[in-house]
Protein backbone atom coordinates (compact mmCIF):
# COMPACT_ATOMS: atom_id res chain seq x y z
CA UNK A 1 0.00 0.00 0.00
CA UNK A 2 1.08 3.51 -0.88
CA UNK A 3 2.85 5.21 2.39
CA UNK A 4 4.52 8.56 2.89
CA UNK A 5 8.10 7.56 4.07
CA UNK A 6 11.05 8.38 5.44
CA UNK A 7 13.65 10.12 2.94
CA UNK A 8 17.26 11.17 2.61
CA UNK A 9 18.41 15.02 1.51
CA UNK A 10 22.14 15.82 1.89
CA UNK A 11 23.00 13.34 4.34
CA UNK A 12 20.29 13.76 6.25
CA UNK A 13 17.31 11.59 7.33
CA UNK A 14 14.39 13.77 5.88
CA UNK A 15 11.39 14.19 8.29
CA UNK A 16 8.24 11.85 7.92
CA UNK A 17 5.03 13.01 7.43
CA UNK A 18 3.01 11.38 10.06
CA UNK A 19 -0.98 10.23 9.20
CA UNK A 20 -2.22 8.87 12.70
CA UNK A 21 -0.52 5.50 11.27
CA UNK A 22 2.05 3.29 9.27
CA UNK A 23 -0.69 3.90 6.07
CA UNK A 24 -2.38 6.44 4.64
CA UNK A 25 -6.26 5.71 3.88
CA UNK A 26 -6.93 2.88 1.98
CA UNK A 27 -7.59 4.71 -1.00
CA UNK A 28 -3.57 5.62 -1.32
CA UNK A 29 -4.74 9.09 -1.09
CA UNK A 30 -2.11 11.12 0.78
CA UNK A 31 -4.28 13.14 3.58
CA UNK A 32 -2.25 15.59 5.91
CA UNK A 33 -4.25 16.73 8.74
CA UNK A 34 -3.86 20.98 9.87
CA UNK A 35 -1.80 19.94 13.06
CA UNK A 36 0.14 17.49 11.27
CA UNK A 37 1.53 19.86 8.10
CA UNK A 38 4.08 21.53 10.19
CA UNK A 39 5.73 18.22 10.71
CA UNK A 40 6.21 18.12 6.62
CA UNK A 41 9.24 20.50 6.61
CA UNK A 42 12.25 18.25 5.83
CA UNK A 43 11.29 15.89 3.35
CA UNK A 44 8.21 14.07 2.30
CA UNK A 45 8.36 10.31 0.04
CA UNK A 46 5.52 9.15 -1.34
CA UNK A 47 4.60 6.00 -3.32
CA UNK A 48 2.39 5.98 -6.98
CA UNK A 49 -0.54 3.88 -6.50
CA UNK A 50 -1.92 1.68 -9.24
CA UNK A 51 -5.07 3.97 -9.13
CA UNK A 52 -2.36 6.77 -9.59
CA UNK A 53 -0.76 5.46 -12.44
CA UNK A 54 -0.70 7.18 -15.91
CA UNK A 55 -1.18 10.69 -14.43
CA UNK A 56 0.84 13.62 -14.86
CA UNK A 57 3.43 14.01 -12.73
CA UNK A 58 2.47 17.79 -11.24
CA UNK A 59 -1.49 16.39 -11.19
CA UNK A 60 -0.52 13.50 -9.01
CA UNK A 61 1.79 15.58 -6.73
CA UNK A 62 -0.43 18.37 -6.30
CA UNK A 63 -3.49 15.53 -5.45
CA UNK A 64 -1.49 13.60 -2.83
CA UNK A 65 -0.17 16.56 -1.37
CA UNK A 66 -3.18 18.82 -1.27
CA UNK A 67 -1.07 21.90 -2.77
CA UNK A 68 -1.46 23.67 -5.99
CA UNK A 69 -0.08 22.81 -9.44
CA UNK A 70 1.71 25.91 -9.15
CA UNK A 71 3.41 25.17 -6.75
CA UNK A 72 4.29 21.86 -7.59
CA UNK A 73 5.89 23.28 -10.97
CA UNK A 74 7.78 26.16 -8.37
CA UNK A 75 9.04 23.07 -6.20
CA UNK A 76 10.24 21.42 -9.79
CA UNK A 77 11.70 24.34 -11.19
CA UNK A 78 14.02 24.67 -8.21
CA UNK A 79 14.94 21.25 -7.96
CA UNK A 80 13.26 20.45 -4.80
CA UNK A 81 11.60 17.08 -6.39
CA UNK A 82 13.80 13.80 -7.32
CA UNK A 83 13.03 10.75 -8.32
CA UNK A 84 15.36 7.40 -8.41
CA UNK A 85 18.25 9.49 -6.99
CA UNK A 86 17.67 12.09 -10.35
CA UNK A 87 16.79 15.37 -9.58
CA UNK A 88 13.42 16.98 -11.66
CA UNK A 89 12.86 19.48 -13.21
CA UNK A 90 10.24 21.96 -14.45
CA UNK A 91 10.36 19.47 -18.00
CA UNK A 92 9.12 16.88 -16.13
CA UNK A 93 5.68 18.04 -15.18
CA UNK A 94 4.07 16.33 -17.38
CA UNK A 95 5.71 12.56 -17.03
CA UNK A 96 3.87 9.56 -16.43
CA UNK A 97 3.96 8.11 -13.20
CA UNK A 98 4.07 4.09 -12.57
CA UNK A 99 3.25 1.96 -10.07
CA UNK A 100 5.01 1.47 -7.18
CA UNK A 101 7.09 4.66 -8.30
CA UNK A 102 8.49 6.69 -5.24
CA UNK A 103 9.06 10.62 -5.50
CA UNK A 104 10.74 12.94 -2.97
CA UNK A 105 9.92 16.38 -2.02
CA UNK A 106 12.79 17.77 -0.10
CA UNK A 107 11.77 20.84 2.09
CA UNK A 108 8.70 22.46 3.15
CA UNK A 109 5.32 21.38 1.08
CA UNK A 110 3.71 24.73 1.21
CA UNK A 111 5.16 27.97 0.65
CA UNK A 112 3.79 29.76 3.46
CA UNK A 113 5.98 26.89 6.17
CA UNK A 114 9.02 28.59 4.76
CA UNK A 115 10.67 31.62 5.90
CA UNK A 116 14.12 33.60 4.84
CA UNK A 117 17.25 33.33 6.82
CA UNK A 118 18.32 36.90 8.40
CA UNK A 119 21.35 37.99 7.00
CA UNK A 120 22.78 40.60 8.97
CA UNK A 121 26.22 40.12 7.70
CA UNK A 122 25.00 41.36 4.07
CA UNK A 123 25.04 44.50 2.62
CA UNK A 124 21.18 46.24 2.53
CA UNK A 125 21.47 50.44 1.92
CA UNK A 126 17.69 51.00 2.22
CA UNK A 127 17.62 54.53 0.25
CA UNK A 128 14.15 55.35 1.14
CA UNK A 129 11.55 54.43 3.78
CA UNK A 130 7.88 55.45 4.75
CA UNK A 131 4.64 53.93 6.22
CA UNK A 132 4.86 50.05 5.07
CA UNK A 133 7.25 50.36 2.23
CA UNK A 134 11.04 50.78 1.91
CA UNK A 135 13.18 50.71 -1.01
CA UNK A 136 17.02 49.03 -1.60
CA UNK A 137 19.35 49.68 -3.75
CA UNK A 138 19.94 46.43 -5.02
CA UNK A 139 23.45 45.32 -6.15
CA UNK A 140 23.81 43.52 -8.95
CA UNK A 141 24.42 39.66 -8.57
CA UNK A 142 22.11 39.42 -5.49
CA UNK A 143 18.60 37.43 -6.53
CA UNK A 144 15.61 39.54 -5.10
CA UNK A 145 14.23 36.56 -3.25
CA UNK A 146 15.03 32.68 -2.15
CA UNK A 147 13.86 30.28 -4.21
CA UNK A 148 14.48 27.40 -1.70
CA UNK A 149 15.07 27.33 1.81
CA UNK A 150 18.58 26.23 2.29
CA UNK A 151 19.46 29.95 -0.64
CA UNK A 152 20.70 32.77 2.05
CA UNK A 153 22.24 35.24 0.07
CA UNK A 154 19.56 37.29 -1.39
CA UNK A 155 18.30 40.88 -0.75
CA UNK A 156 15.71 39.06 1.22
CA UNK A 157 17.73 37.81 3.53
CA UNK A 158 19.46 40.92 4.41
CA UNK A 159 15.83 43.21 4.59
CA UNK A 160 14.72 40.31 7.32
CA UNK A 161 17.50 41.05 9.64
CA UNK A 162 16.75 44.38 9.34
CA UNK A 163 12.70 44.27 9.20
CA UNK A 164 11.83 41.37 10.25
CA UNK A 165 8.21 42.26 10.56
CA UNK A 166 7.95 41.83 6.59
CA UNK A 167 7.56 38.29 7.21
CA UNK A 168 4.45 36.80 6.34
CA UNK A 169 3.64 40.36 3.76
CA UNK A 170 1.86 39.19 0.88
CA UNK A 171 2.55 36.31 -0.52
CA UNK A 172 4.96 35.38 2.40
CA UNK A 173 7.22 32.78 2.66
CA UNK A 174 10.21 33.02 0.90
CA UNK A 175 8.89 35.97 -1.36
CA UNK A 176 7.46 38.03 2.62
CA UNK A 177 7.11 41.52 1.21
CA UNK A 178 7.96 41.21 -2.25
CA UNK A 179 6.39 43.61 -4.62
CA UNK A 180 8.26 43.41 -7.67
CA UNK A 181 11.62 41.64 -8.75
CA UNK A 182 14.76 42.77 -11.14
CA UNK A 183 17.27 40.03 -12.46
CA UNK A 184 19.98 38.81 -10.51
CA UNK A 185 22.73 40.69 -12.40
CA UNK A 186 20.60 44.16 -12.65
CA UNK A 187 21.22 46.80 -9.86
CA UNK A 188 19.11 49.25 -9.25
CA UNK A 189 15.74 50.07 -7.17
CA UNK A 190 13.68 47.72 -5.47
CA UNK A 191 10.82 47.82 -3.63
CA UNK A 192 9.84 45.83 -0.73
CA UNK A 193 6.17 46.14 1.40
CA UNK A 194 6.43 45.91 5.40
CA UNK A 195 2.55 45.53 5.69
CA UNK A 196 -0.24 44.01 4.33
CA UNK A 197 -2.09 46.97 3.13
CA UNK A 198 0.81 48.59 1.95
CA UNK A 199 1.56 45.41 -0.38
CA UNK A 200 -1.61 45.57 -1.97
CA UNK A 201 -1.89 48.62 -3.25
CA UNK A 202 1.69 48.67 -4.11
CA UNK A 203 1.52 45.42 -5.97
CA UNK A 204 -1.90 46.71 -7.77
CA UNK A 205 0.03 49.58 -9.22
CA UNK A 206 2.60 47.48 -10.32
CA UNK A 207 0.14 45.12 -12.01
CA UNK A 208 -1.89 48.27 -13.47
CA UNK A 209 1.41 49.52 -15.11
CA UNK A 210 0.67 53.40 -13.24
CA UNK A 211 4.75 53.02 -12.14
CA UNK A 212 6.92 55.51 -13.92
CA UNK A 213 10.12 52.79 -14.17
CA UNK A 214 12.79 54.14 -15.32
CA UNK A 215 16.27 52.37 -16.57
CA UNK A 216 19.54 52.60 -17.70
CA UNK A 217 20.96 50.20 -19.94
CA UNK A 218 24.51 49.91 -21.81
CA UNK A 219 23.63 48.45 -25.32
CA UNK A 220 25.94 46.97 -28.03
CA UNK A 221 26.30 49.76 -31.20
CA UNK A 222 25.10 52.78 -31.83
CA UNK A 223 21.28 53.93 -30.83
CA UNK A 224 20.55 56.71 -32.63
CA UNK A 225 16.55 57.98 -32.53
CA UNK A 226 14.35 58.01 -29.36
CA UNK A 227 11.19 55.04 -30.33
CA UNK A 228 8.81 53.05 -28.84
CA UNK A 229 9.17 49.27 -28.98
CA UNK A 230 5.90 47.21 -28.84
CA UNK A 231 6.90 43.72 -29.49
CA UNK A 232 5.02 40.92 -28.49
CA UNK A 233 7.15 38.14 -25.82
CA UNK A 234 6.77 34.77 -24.65
CA UNK A 235 9.01 32.74 -22.32
CA UNK A 236 10.53 29.94 -24.07
CA UNK A 237 12.73 28.30 -21.94
CA UNK A 238 13.21 27.65 -18.36
CA UNK A 239 16.13 26.94 -16.39
CA UNK A 240 17.61 29.57 -17.24
CA UNK A 241 14.76 31.65 -18.23
CA UNK A 242 14.99 33.09 -22.16
CA UNK A 243 11.87 35.40 -23.92
CA UNK A 244 12.07 35.74 -27.26
CA UNK A 245 9.41 37.97 -29.67
CA UNK A 246 6.20 35.37 -30.52
CA UNK A 247 3.29 36.63 -32.50
CA UNK A 248 1.10 35.34 -30.08
CA UNK A 249 3.13 36.60 -26.81
CA UNK A 250 1.73 38.88 -24.68
CA UNK A 251 1.84 42.83 -26.24
CA UNK A 252 4.96 44.87 -24.35
CA UNK A 253 5.62 48.25 -24.38
CA UNK A 254 8.98 50.41 -23.51
CA UNK A 255 10.41 53.61 -24.80
CA UNK A 256 13.75 53.98 -25.79
CA UNK A 257 16.05 57.46 -26.26
CA UNK A 258 19.72 57.50 -26.25
CA UNK A 259 21.46 59.65 -23.60
CA UNK A 260 25.01 59.40 -24.63
CA UNK A 261 26.52 57.59 -28.18
CA UNK A 262 29.63 55.98 -28.07
CA UNK A 263 31.83 54.73 -30.89
CA UNK A 264 30.25 51.61 -30.93
CA UNK A 265 27.99 51.60 -27.57
CA UNK A 266 24.91 53.93 -26.19
CA UNK A 267 23.66 54.88 -23.01
CA UNK A 268 20.31 54.39 -23.42
CA UNK A 269 17.16 55.65 -20.70
CA UNK A 270 14.31 52.76 -20.77
CA UNK A 271 11.15 53.64 -19.91
CA UNK A 272 9.34 50.70 -19.29
CA UNK A 273 5.26 50.80 -19.82
CA UNK A 274 4.61 47.11 -19.28
CA UNK A 275 6.34 44.46 -16.82
CA UNK A 276 7.91 41.26 -18.40
CA UNK A 277 10.27 39.20 -17.56
CA UNK A 278 13.40 39.77 -19.45
CA UNK A 279 11.65 42.64 -21.35
CA UNK A 280 14.44 45.38 -21.74
CA UNK A 281 17.11 42.38 -22.44
CA UNK A 282 14.91 40.47 -24.79
CA UNK A 283 13.70 43.69 -26.96
CA UNK A 284 17.13 45.29 -27.17
CA UNK A 285 18.93 42.22 -28.41
CA UNK A 286 15.57 41.68 -31.09
CA UNK A 287 16.92 44.92 -32.69
CA UNK A 288 20.32 44.25 -32.28
CA UNK A 289 21.29 45.93 -29.72
CA UNK A 290 21.93 43.99 -26.64
CA UNK A 291 22.51 44.44 -23.34
CA UNK A 292 26.36 44.70 -22.83
CA UNK A 293 27.71 41.86 -20.61
CA UNK A 294 24.50 39.61 -21.45
CA UNK A 295 25.12 36.38 -21.66
CA UNK A 296 21.63 35.23 -22.34
CA UNK A 297 20.76 37.54 -25.10
CA UNK A 298 23.98 38.19 -27.16
CA UNK A 299 25.91 41.02 -25.45
CA UNK A 300 29.24 39.05 -24.87
CA UNK A 301 31.73 38.49 -27.22
CA UNK A 302 35.00 39.48 -29.15
CA UNK A 303 33.06 42.09 -30.90
CA UNK A 304 31.25 44.08 -27.63
CA UNK A 305 33.23 47.40 -26.78
CA UNK A 306 34.23 47.05 -23.45
CA UNK A 307 34.81 44.68 -20.77
CA UNK A 308 31.19 43.95 -19.30
CA UNK A 309 31.41 42.46 -16.00
CA UNK A 310 28.20 41.43 -15.76
CA UNK A 311 24.76 43.19 -17.80
CA UNK A 312 24.76 46.59 -18.03
CA UNK A 313 21.04 47.20 -16.40
CA UNK A 314 20.47 49.64 -13.53
CA UNK A 315 16.84 50.29 -12.10
CA UNK A 316 17.51 54.28 -12.13
CA UNK A 317 14.54 56.09 -11.03
CA UNK A 318 11.02 54.84 -9.67
CA UNK A 319 7.94 56.96 -9.22
CA UNK A 320 4.95 55.34 -7.18
CA UNK A 321 2.63 57.89 -5.21
CA UNK A 322 4.75 59.02 -2.47
CA UNK A 323 7.62 56.53 -3.61
CA UNK A 324 10.10 58.77 -5.74
CA UNK A 325 13.64 57.16 -5.53
CA UNK A 326 16.77 57.98 -8.18
CA UNK A 327 19.63 55.74 -7.37
CA UNK A 328 23.01 56.95 -9.03
CA UNK A 329 25.01 53.97 -11.13
CA UNK A 330 27.25 51.73 -9.28
CA UNK A 331 30.56 51.71 -9.47
CA UNK A 332 31.31 48.98 -11.85
CA UNK A 333 28.93 50.77 -14.63
CA UNK A 334 30.60 54.34 -14.51
CA UNK A 335 33.71 52.29 -14.80
CA UNK A 336 32.63 50.97 -18.30
CA UNK A 337 31.40 54.22 -19.59
CA UNK A 338 34.77 55.59 -18.68
CA UNK A 339 36.70 53.36 -20.49
CA UNK A 340 34.73 53.47 -23.75
CA UNK A 341 36.07 54.89 -26.69
CA UNK A 342 33.96 58.16 -27.80
CA UNK A 343 32.96 58.80 -31.78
Amino acid sequence: MPRASRGESAGSPARVCTFGGSDGPEDGSLRILPWERETCVEGTTIEVGAEQAGQRLDRFLADRLGISRARVRHLLEVGQISRAGRVLGLADKSHSVATGERVEIAGSLRAEDESPTPRVDLDCEIVSEGAGWLVVDKPAGSGVHPLRQDQDDTVLNAVVARRPGILGVGEGGLRSGVVHRLDVDTSGALVFATDETSWSRLRGAFIDHRVDKRYLALVAGRFEKARRLDLSLSITRHQPAHVDVRPDGRPCRLYARPLRIFKAATLVDVKLETGFLHQIRATMAHIGHPVLGDLEYGGVGEEMPGRASRQMLHAAKLDLDEIRVEIPLPDDFEALLAELPEP
